[in-house]
């Protein structure tokens, strides 16, 4: 399998160019995981790491009733979707970035006009190192989890840190 390192998808060892982006695989050897730990994040699914119901809002609630909906729920993101497609994320640095308090309508903005989008999502099948290579490439803190194109739940970096935690003590010379 090798990675895409613009897009990361997966290709087929030995492809000369990605399947989807089209960028050149050309540069890319045979990356082998080298420790049991490595082998894990390669064969360990996103699966795995229990992906939390995610909060969804659509395009047009107020940027107000998200948070008060992220708060109440402790978390850290929501998530826009449009007939059940997502379309962006709005996540706590999102309100400290882009938000201007000093602005007195900023609550009753739809979220639409302050989410990030296009969102990197990742399919449950993913590997757990694909989690990593994106959050670690883009900044990100939190990633949409897809089934079969639709939204199933939401990972974020603490879970990433919980699986490593765990990992180092169950296997064996990690």
């Amino acid at each position: 399998m090798s990675i895409c390192p613009d897009c990361g998808h997966r290709n087929f060892e030995g492809a000369e160019s990605c399947e989807i982006c089209h960028g050149s695989l050309s540069e890319l050897g045979p990356d082998r995981p080298q420790s049991p730990l490595e082998q894990h994040l390669v064969k360990d699914t996103i699966e795995q790491l229990a992906p939390r119901e995610p909060l969804l809002v659509p395009p047009e609630m107020p940027v107000g009733e998200v948070l008060q909906r992220m708060a109440a729920r402790k978390g850290g993101c929501a998530i826009i979707t449009s007939n059940r497609q997502v379309i962006g994320i709005f996540t706590d640095r999102d309100a400290l970035m882009r938000l201007n308090i000093d602005d007195p309508g900023w609550k009753d903005r739809p979220i639409a006009e302050v989410m990030t989008s296009p969102v990197e999502t990742l399919e449950m099948r993913d590997p757990i190192a694909f989690a990593m290579h994106k959050m670690d490439l883009g900044g990100y803190r939190h990633l949409p989890v897809l089934n079969e194109g639709r939204i199933v739940g939401i990972v974020s970096v603490r879970d990433l840190l919980n699986y490593l935690m765990t990992s180092l003590v169950r296997i064996p010379g990690a």
